[in-house]
C-alpha cells in the first residue's frame, strides 16, 4: 500500500492512496478463511466447503468490504503518522472507479483541509469583571406585585359598565357558517378576557364597548391555517348574549397568595422571588462575563483558519439572518443568499474561537457526561408537550442532534475551565446597569 503526497498549499492536503491487487486479495483470502468453518452448502459438511467455491461465490462481496477496510486503513493510518486532523469529512474518490475489475490495483485521491495548528493560551492573562445583583426590595415588590396580577380575580362591574380590554366577559354563543351552526361553535357561560387573544382574530375586538345582557352579533373570517379545514377561510357569525361585565382584580399580597405558590407565608415567598432573581442575575452576567472572554480570546490568538469551515459558516449566518428579515418565508424556497462581507468576518470569529475552544477542551480532557446529555434533552423535550417520548427517541436515532445539544454543554464547560485560571474580580452593580450590559451584547 502506497500513499503519495499530491497537494500541501497551506492547509489544503491530496494524497493518493494505492492499494495494490495483492493486498487486496490477500484481504479477501483472510476473510474466506475466517468465514470457512461457519459456512454450510449443498453436498457438503459445515466448515468443510472447498475455498475455490466459497471464493466464486462470496468473493465479489467480500472484494467490496475488502476495499472499503483497506482503504480505511490507510487513511487512519495517515493520519495517526502525520498528526492531521481534517477540518471536515475527507472527499474521497476511486480513480477509474467505473472500469476497475478484479486484479486491478486499486487507486483512490483523498483531499482534505487540515485543522490549524492552534497556540495555546495563557488564562491567568485573561481579566475578567464577575458582575454581581442582588435582589433589593423594589425588584422583590415588583415580582410580587406582577404575580399578584397574574392570579388576579375578576369581580362584576356596575351594571351598564361597557367592558374593556382587559376585561371578562361571560358569554352565551352560537356561530354558524352560510346560516348553518357548526359543531364547536357552541357555548354557554364562556369567559372570555378581552384583549388574550384567545379566540379567532377580530372576535374579541367587538365585544369591546359590549353591556352585561345585550345580545350582539359578531363577524369573523376563520385563518386560512385554521385547524379544522372545513372552517379555514370561512366567514362565520357568532350570536352572542353578554351576561356580564367583570373588571380584573390583583390577587391580595397576603399568606393565602403565597400558599398557592408553595411557600408558607408572603415572607417565605418573597425569599423564594430574590432566590430566583438573583438565579436570573448570574445567568445574565455570566452570558456578559462569556462575551468579554470570548472578545479577549479573539484578539489574544491569531491562526489560519480552513476556508471550508468558514464559508460553511458564513452561509449558515447570512440563511439564518435572512429568514429573520423574512420571517414570513418558511423552508428554504428561495433564492441563493450570498453571505457578504460582515458575514465572512463574523464568520471568522466563530470560526477561531470554536477551534480554539474546541483544542482548550481537548487538552483538557473536557468532556460531556451522560448525566448533562440526559438533562439537556429533559430541557428540550419540555418543549414538546405530550411528545417527549418521541423527541427522546429521535435524539437518540439522530447523531446530528445529539452533536446540537451536546456542543452548548461542551463549550461553557471549557468557558468555565478557561475563567477558573483567569484573573476575577467581583464587581456589584444594580439590575439598571445589568440590563444595559446584555441590551449591549446584541449591539455587537
Amino acid at each position: 500500500m502506497q500513499v503519495n503526497e499530491t497537494l500541501n498549499e497551506g492547509l489544503k492536503r491530496g494524497y493518493t492512496i494505492t492499494v495494490t491487487a495483492a493486498e487486496l486479495d490477500a484481504k479477501v483470502q483472510e476473510k474466506l478463511v475466517e468465514a470457512q468453518p461457519e459456512i454450510e452448502m449443498k453436498g457438503f459438511r459445515k466448515g468443510k466447503v472447498p475455498m475455490a467455491m466459497l471464493r466464486k461465490q462470496f468473493g465479489p462481496r467480500l472484494m467490496g468490504d475488502a476495499m472499503q477496510e483497506a482503504i480505511d486503513g490507510a487513511m487512519k493510518s495517515h493520519f495517526d503518522a502525520s498528526g492531521d486532523r481534517p477540518a471536515m469529512q475527507p472527499d474521497v474518490k476511486m480513480v477509474g472507479g467505473e472500469n476497475w475489475q478484479e486484479g486491478q490495483d486499486v487507486v483512490v485521491e483523498m483531499s482534505y483541509e487540515a485543522l490549524p495548528e492552534i497556540p495555546e493560551i495563557d488564562a491567568s492573562a485573561v481579566t475578567l469583571d464577575r458582575l454581581v445583583v442582588k435582589a433589593d426590595e423594589a425588584a422583590v415588590d415588583e415580582a410580587l406585585k406582577n404575580l399578584a396580577e397574574s392570579a388576579q380575580n375578576f369581580e362584576d362591574r356596575k351594571k351598564g359598565t361597557k367592558a374593556k380590554d382587559g376585561d371578562q366577559v361571560v358569554i352565551d354563543f352560537k356561530g354558524s357558517v352560510d346560516g348553518d351552526y357548526f359543531e364547536g361553535g357552541t357555548a354557554e357561560d364562556y369567559p372570555l378576557v378581552l384583549g388574550s387573544n384567545s379566540f379567532i382574530p377580530g372576535f374579541e375586538e367587538q365585544l369591546v364597548g359590549a353591556k352585561a345582557g345585550e345580545e350582539k352579533k359578531v363577524e369573523v373570517t376563520f385563518p386560512e391555517s385554521y385547524g379544522a379545514a372545513h372552517l379555514a377561510g370561512k366567514s362565520a357569525v357568532f350570536e352572542c348574549t353578554v351576561k356580564a361585565v367583570k373588571e380584573p382584580k390583583p390577587a391580595e399580597l397576603n399568606d393565602e397568595l403565597a400558599k398557592k405558590y408553595g411557600a408558607e407565608d408572603l415572607a417565605a415567598l418573597k425569599g423564594q422571588i430574590a432566590e430566583r432573581l438573583e438565579a436570573e442575575y448570574q445567568g445574565a452576567a455570566r452570558a456578559v462575563m462569556k462575551r468579554a472572554l470570548l472578545d479577549q480570546l479573539d484578539g489574544m490568538v491569531k491562526f489560519d483558519l480552513p476556508p471550508s469551515l468558514v464559508e460553511a459558516e458564513a452561509g449558515q449566518i447570512a440563511h439564518q439572518l435572512w429568514h429573520e428579515e423574512n420571517p414570513e418565508v418558511e423552508g428554504h424556497n428561495h433564492d441563493a443568499i450570498e453571505p457578504t462581507e460582515e458575514h465572512k468576518t463574523l464568520a471568522e470569529r466563530r470560526v477561531r474561537l470554536g477551534l480554539l475552544l474546541a483544542e482548550v477542551g481537548r487538552k483538557a480532557d473536557v468532556t460531556v457526561t451522560d448525566q448533562e446529555m440526559t438533562q439537556a434533552v429533559l430541557t428540550q423535550a419540555r418543549q414538546y408537550p405530550g411528545q417527549e417520548r418521541q423527541f427522546f427517541e429521535f435524539v437518540q436515532k439522530n447523531p446530528q442532534m445529539q452533536q446540537q445539544l451536546r456542543a452548548p454543554i461542551f463549550e461553557d464547560k471549557v468557558v468555565d475551565f478557561i475563567v477558573a485560571g483567569a484573573k476575577v474580580t467581583d464587581k456589584e452593580i444594580d439590575k439598571d446597569e445589568l440590563q444595559k450590559a446584555i441590551e449591549a451584547l446584541d449591539e455587537i
